[in-house]
This record gives structure tokens, C-alpha cells and sequence, in this order.
């Protein structure tokens, strides 16, 4: 069975992410490449990522207008990621255009509310309510407009499965039972919690990556699934 777990490779340097990715290959399901690696290395970085055999989870949250969007996802389908995130606040003609755009077999997914996100953070954008309501909201949009799923937190991907019996959901702020330090995550879960509220695919990065043994971290991790 394939491991739901993605290791969040949020480094510049290729050398450490193929290095990284190499040690915990047998024991994850997917690396996730986002806007820090991507910016110091491209398409050719994921390229070479994507050369270890593992799928290739590509975030980088895109987010402007409709036919720009839909411009960027067709530039990125000649990598042909498994999954790609937009961000759902860009709208539904934006979300309707990406999807549109993307290749075949590319899961696109928009992402609800950041997990570095709480209520006083929503309020001075100017959203009233809790992450909980807009996860909701933004649940919704994203079936209307066609996407595969959405990318939400631990603690709304049960009911945001509830509003979307089929939908793809993406948990990050992932963090195993014991860690203490959550980063810059304000919502985060367990592992197995995200599994059990109907998580498809687990974001997890520091807690294994930034592990004296990454590779025994991440069985450690698939040991509680």
C-alpha cells in the first residue's frame, strides 16, 4: 500500500532535497516541491526530482487572474505534477481555468485557508468568522468549479469530506504525537488524526527532514498509520 505521507521539501538547495528525498524514498508516497525550492530551481530542479521515481506533489499556491493562472498551469504541465495547488481565494472563474489548463492526471487543488492562519489573522483581511466557516466556503467553490480537492487543515478536512463525499484533501501542519514545536503552523494534528478525519495525502516536512534520521523519522511516522 502507498504511504499517504509527502515530505515537504521546503529547501533552495537541490543537492539537500534530492539527498533528503533519497533517504526517505521507501517510506513516503510523494515529495512536495513548493515556492522556495521552485524559485531557486525550476522546472529543471523538478525535473530532477521527479527523475527518483516518487510523484510529484508541486505547490506553488498560484494565485491571479483567470487567464494568467491558466497561462502558468499550461507552462508547468510539461512536468506533469501528480498534484498542484491554486489558491482558492482567487475565484471561481480562476479555479475553472486552472483545472481547464492542467494535464491529464494532474490533480488540481486549491488551498482553503493557510494553516498559519487563526481567526484574529482572517478578521484583519477583513473575513469574518473562524477558519472552520471558510474552509467550508471555500470547499464548496472549489467542487463548483471543477477541481479535484481542496488543501485544508487537520482540523476542517472533516467537514470539508462531509461537503465533498469524493473530493482529493490535502492536510498539512502535520505534526506526529510528542513534537512540540509546531513551526509557524497554528492548526495542526496527528498524523493518524488527519487519516481518521478523511485526509488523502499528509504534508509533512520538518519532523522528518529536520530529524538527525530522516529516514527513521518517516518510518516512525508510517509506523503509526
Amino acid at each position: 500500500m502507498t504511504s499517504p505521507v509527502y515530505v515537504a521539501l521546503d529547501t533552495p538547495d537541490l543537492a539537500r532535497a534530492h539527498a533528503l528525498a533519497q533517504a526517505v524514498r521507501h517510506h513516503v508516497g510523494g515529495i512536495k516541491l513548493g515556492l522556495e525550492f521552485f524559485c531557486a530551481n525550476g522546472p529543471a530542479g523538478v525535473r530532477d526530482m521527479a527523475d527518483l521515481g516518487l510523484p510529484v506533489f508541486l505547490d506553488l499556491k498560484l494565485h491571479d487572474i483567470p487567464n494568467t493562472v491558466a497561462k502558468a498551469v499550461q507552462s508547468l504541465s510539461p512536468l506533469a505534477p501528480h498534484v498542484l495547488t491554486v489558491h482558492a481565494a482567487g475565484g471561481r472563474a480562476m479555479m475553472e481555468d486552472a483545472k481547464a489548463a492542467a494535464p491529464t492526471g494532474t490533480k488540481v487543488v486549491a488551498v482553503s485557508v493557510l494553516t498559519s492562519l487563526d481567526a484574529t489573522d482572517l478578521a484583519e483581511t477583513g473575513i469574518a468568522g473562524d477558519p472552520h466557516g471558510q474552509v467550508e466556503r471555500l470547499t464548496a467553490l472549489a467542487r463548483e468549479a471543477g477541481l479535484d480537492g481542496v488543501v485544508c487543515s487537520g482540523a476542517e478536512v472533516r467537514a470539508a469530506r462531509a461537503l465533498w463525499p469524493g473530493g482529493f484533501f490535502v492536510v498539512p501542519g502535520v505534526r506526529p504525537a510528542g513534537t512540540e514545536a509546531k513551526g509557524d503552523q497554528k492548526r495542526v494534528v496527528t498524523p493518524r488524526q488527519a487519516l481518521d478525519n478523511g485526509a488523502s495525502i499528509l504534508v509533512i516536512g520538518r519532523p522528518i527532514t529536520g530529524a538527525e534520521d530522516p529516514d527513521l523519522a518517516a518510518r516512525a511516522i508510517a509506523a503509526t498509520l
